[in-house]
């Protein structure tokens, strides 16, 4: 059997890692996908291609158009990212009936829904399982290795750089700012950070992992995004000393009003498995009806963890090309007909714990005030630690409060912030027990 003819838009990192990889395991992913697969036009600005890829006998262009317009490509594996030109490319390369294989999360998380549905009337596959978490599988462990279950909710370390800072700031007491001029250095970070520690990054994925657990459309812009950059080192380290760890979180959940779909810092036990996912590594705890919680971990990001991915993705088209496509696996899990009008529930309407921490003068009857306007929230408290007073006469005081409904949690902490005897803004980070 003829092999398969692959046309790549992008040499960069993962583009270079996904023809290292295809060159490299040519045998093996032959033997499994049932016929060869190579790499037969290539869409690059480079001037010279990177030695040792494998790329000597495929064709090269500096337009796009050129690859997915061409008769003998049928699968065309985009790795420009970005939303354009990337969502032209894509949609074109539908309209010629070719199968599209993508790493890029924004696209799929702002643009999926029409993607999909020009896919499903032209009968071809989008597949992006390299768009989450990197090398970890964990589109396809949703899709189908845990079909069985009604997924009851999901967390999700899902951004590397984040997951960097934190445990940084975690294991050598650094502060924020000092920490992402490292993560810049050593490539974790971009020169403008802001998709990484403002969240957008993980809203992207977090969007796409709720709509496959969930069978949702897709819908980014109803997802809540908080990023890390106001985390400072002493809320890490009372954090440790209550018992938590903090974490910048992904979380999914299905509750009786809905789809809860934020994105945030969050403070999790340590106890728990991805509490102690450190570095730059990505992890995505699973609750399934039948099987409880599983927990996915690997490499986030990289050029081949990615590229382990993307040519996953190569080899289940490939497998698929000569078979119906009313029986393949549907892009977000469930039949294209069968997506669930549930609604995202707003953040006012989240139910969760909460650490709160604020500077108020060490004078009697403050705590007394303090504890009077959560208790006029039904606000209860789980935990609460007040330091020793600094040279301005005022204390940290830290609070864990047991579950509360959001919107009465930012009543009171309104409240709490007009007093006259607390400094500033009250710190507040979400607490999920996770079990």
């Amino acid at each position: 059997m003829a092999p398969v003819k692959v046309g790549l838009l992008g040499l960069g990192t993962v583009g270079s890692g996904t023809a290292t990889v295809l060159k490299r395991n040519a045998e093996e992913i032959a033997r499994r996908a049932g016929r060869g697969i190579i790499v037969d036009f290539v869409a690059t600005s480079k001037s010279e291609l990177p030695a040792g890829v494998g790329l000597s006998n495929s064709r090269i262009t500096n337009d796009p158009y050129d690859v997915v317009n061409d008769p003998e490509i049928e699968i065309v594996v985009e790795l420009f990212g970005g939303t354009e030109p990337a969502k032209s490319l894509v949609l074109q390369a539908i309209a010629n009936g070719k199968h599209v294989v993508t790493a890029n999360k924004a696209l799929i998380a702002e643009h999926g829904n029409e993607i999909f549905a020009r896919a499903q009337e032209k009968g071809v596959i989008v597949a992006f399982e390299a768009g989450i978490a990197g090398g970890i599988p964990i589109i396809k462990a949703l899709r189908e290795g845990l079909s069985a279950n009604k997924i009851n909710w999901l967390a999700g370390i899902i951004n590397g750089t984040g997951n960097f800072i934190l445990t940084e700031m975690r294991d050598k007491g650094r502060d924020f700012q000092d920490v992402l001029k490292e993560a810049q250095a050593l490539g974790y970070a971009e020169a403008d950070p802001t998709f990484d520690v403002e969240g957008i990054d993980a809203a992207h994925k977090l969007c796409i992992l709720s709509s496959i657990a969930f069978g949702i459309p897709l819908q980014f812009d109803k997802t809540y995004t908080e990023g890390i950059s106001d985390i400072s080192s002493d809320d890490v380290d009372y954090a440790a000393e209550l018992g938590y760890s903090i974490k910048h979180l992904g979380i999914a959940k299905q509750t009786d009003k809905g789809i809860e779909q934020r994105v945030h810092p969050t403070l999790i036990p340590k106890k728990r498995l991805i509490a102690n996912v450190d570095g730059v590594m990505n992890a995505v705890l699973v609750h399934g009806d039948a099987v409880g919680p599983t927990l996915h971990y690997g490499a986030g990001a990289g050029s081949e963890p990615t590229a382990s991915a993307v040519v996953a993705d190569i080899i289940d088209i490939a497998r698929a090309l000569t078979s119906d496509p009313e029986n393949r696996v549907p892009h977000l899990a469930f039949q294209a007909d069968s997506l669930s009008d549930l609604p995202i529930v707003s953040m006012d309407q989240v139910e969760t714990a909460f650490y709160l921490r604020l500077s108020a003068l060490d004078e009697a009857g403050v705590i007394a005030e303090i504890t009077r306007i959560l208790g006029d929230g039904n606000i209860s408290i789980e935990a609460f630690i007040q330091k020793e007073p600094k040279d301005d006469g005022k204390a940290d005081i830290i609070l864990l409060t047991k579950v509360v409904n959001e919107g009465a949690m930012n009543d009171a902490i309104k409240k709490i912030e007009a007093l006259n005897v607390v400094s500033g803004k009250v710190s507040r980070i979400r607490v999920e027990s996770l079990s």
